[in-house]
């Protein structure tokens, strides 16, 4: 693979890693739980499922699923029902799962993990967005494997790097020690972006 095609597919998954999303806010939200270092787990809980996508779309199987108007439903309404509850449990629970908080919980590494996986497994714009990027990225002249095998490095080392920035801001801002209407009003921010992507996710059209 050429230096600047890879330098060109690094710079394009970091900057749509970048941009804030479910997972963003869950581990955001695990690190003002709990603490950054704790809520790691969460970040490696998103990367796996990252991994997973890649996988999948490496060897053509996410072509499948995508080409498949029932398994895409599948997907897609898990995912919409998923977000949709964590969005109103933000809102409207003093106990919601992305809830921000100053106070400290002692959540299992299990269970923060889980939590991480789950919600970007949830997102099948990840499964869209690598079935459609890495062809285009792909030089069929040079050995295919070392290709994957370097993007998918790539991928999981800028979503550990990335996710783990967003823990560490959770992190800070419940060390700040904010008002509570200023965590009410994260909150409030946290849960409307979580339903405003699961009512787009449920505009998303099969096969597209």
């Amino acid at each position: 693979m050429d230096i600047s095609i890879y330098l060109i597919f690094l710079v394009t998954t970091v900057m749509l890693i970048l941009v804030p999303g479910p997972a963003a806010i869950t581990v955001a939200a695990q690190g003002a739980s709990h603490n950054s270092k704790r809520a790691f787990f969460g970040v490696l809980g998103v990367a796996c499922a990252d991994v997973l996508f890649f996988a999948l779309s490496a060897t053509g199987i996410a072509s499948l699923i995508l080409a498949s108007n029932l398994m895409f439903s599948v997907i897609k309404w898990f995912g919409v029902a998923y977000l949709l509850y964590l969005g109103i449990s933000a809102l409207f629970s003093k106990s919601g799962v992305i809830k921000l908080s100053a106070e400290r919980k002692e959540s299992t590494r299990k269970k923060l993990f889980s939590q991480g996986l789950v919600v970007q497994l949830a997102n099948p714009k990840a499964l869209m967005y690598f079935t459609a990027l890495l062809p285009q990225f792909i030089d069929p002249s040079k050995p295919v494997l070392f290709q994957m095998l370097l993007m998918g490095a790539s991928c999981l080392l800028a979503d550990i790097v990335v996710y783990s920035v967003f823990s560490r801001l959770g992190d800070r801002i419940a060390k700040q020690q904010l008002q509570s209407w200023v965590t009410t009003l994260i909150n409030k921010a946290a849960g409307i972006t979580l339903i405003s992507t699961g009512i787009k996710m449920a505009s998303l059209e099969y096969g597209k």
